[in-house]
């Protein structure tokens, strides 16, 4: 077997407002094929079952859309990721929407209970929502929000009904562990478009962000450097990759695109770089979808950053 990685296929966007994501991960497989590439006879897979069918029954939380769906997927996504680690594979996560990565970093720490885990946050938004403060009500805006535990109710703008408190709370506490990652460990890159509510918990736990100037002015192996620097306590390290930290101009095929994101060759350099360092123990690729897109680029581009990841991965 080639280094021991594992592909994990999460066909789930409950957690998203806009729809299609959840044929992003095809759409990447066909992508694949486009390019006569083998890559996915390569690497075993397993596809986590979904709640999609949720999409098409009303919502009962507005301020936590479809949470008890969004529980289910980070119960199994959590078990599938902590198994994966458990037999010494590498999990490479496929992900329909960002709600899925709370689940991801709720599997790693699951399985490194007493290490330190760090996450780099590549996306143009903090996802740093909870139910007290969203303004949409959707849950791929809070995966960061349920890693590190926060209800962020100094910033309150509703009040919650006792079942949606009680959802959120099992969110957050999902392997009995909470929370499963400091604010301090985590470090975004090309953020750009957030909230005021998540702005003040950036600056209330001093939480890193790399903006996309930054990146373009020093270069991948300076920001990398940098990155792990900041992120040297940490004992293991994911990367969550949402490709509308893309710029709007190629990321159309995405739920909420930003302007003044980064370039795809910015993005492979710095994920390659990233790839490269001994902590890293988990890549996750989210928020492709191919219904808002033309000619499947963005599936394209996305496929381009897995293979050359992956490639790197398994050198090192």
């Amino acid at each position: 077997m080639m280094k021991n990685i594992k592909i994990i296929e999460v066909k789930s966007e409950i957690g998203a407002g806009t729809r299609g994501a959840s044929l992003g991960v095809e759409a990447i497989k066909i992508a694949a094929l486009d390019f006569m590439s083998n890559f996915f006879v390569h690497f075993p897979s397993e596809s986590i079952e979904t709640e999609n069918r949720l999409l098409f029954e009303p919502i009962e939380s507005p301020y936590a859309k479809r949470v008890k769906g969004v529980y289910t997927m980070y119960e199994r996504i959590s078990k599938s990721v902590y198994d994966t680690v458990k037999s010494n594979w590498f999990p490479v996560v496929l992900s329909g929407d960002h709600s899925n990565a709370g689940a991801t970093i709720a599997g790693l720490k699951m399985a490194h209970p007493d290490a330190k885990l760090g996450v780099i946050w590549i996306d143009a938004h903090a996802d740093l929502h909870t139910p007290y403060t969203t303004p949409s009500g959707n849950l791929h805006g809070m995966p960061l929000a349920t890693a590190i535990a926060e209800d962020n109710q100094d910033c309150k703008n509703h009040e919650l009904d006792e079942n949606t408190v009680q959802w959120w709370e099992k969110l957050k506490n999902i392997g009995n562990i909470s929370p499963k990652v400091l604010p301090e460990d985590v470090v975004f890159i090309s953020l750009r478009d957030y909230e005021k509510e998540e702005d003040y918990l950036i600056r209330k736990y001093g939480m890193k962000v790399i903006t996309t100037s930054e990146v373009r002015r020093k270069g991948a192996e300076a920001v990398s450097r940098s990155v792990f620097r900041y992120l040297s306590d940490c004992d293991y390290i994911y990367v969550s990759f949402d490709v509308d930290s893309l710029d709007a101009s190629i990321s159309r095929g995405t739920g909420t695109p930003v302007s003044n994101g980064l370039r795809e060759r910015e993005a492979e350099d710095l994920i390659s770089k990233f790839m490269q360092h001994r902590k890293i123990c988990c890549f996750e690729i989210t928020e492709v979808n191919p219904t808002l897109d033309r000619e499947n680029l963005m599936a394209e581009i996305a496929f381009n950053i897995l293979q050359r990841s992956v490639n790197v991965l398994m050198m090192n």
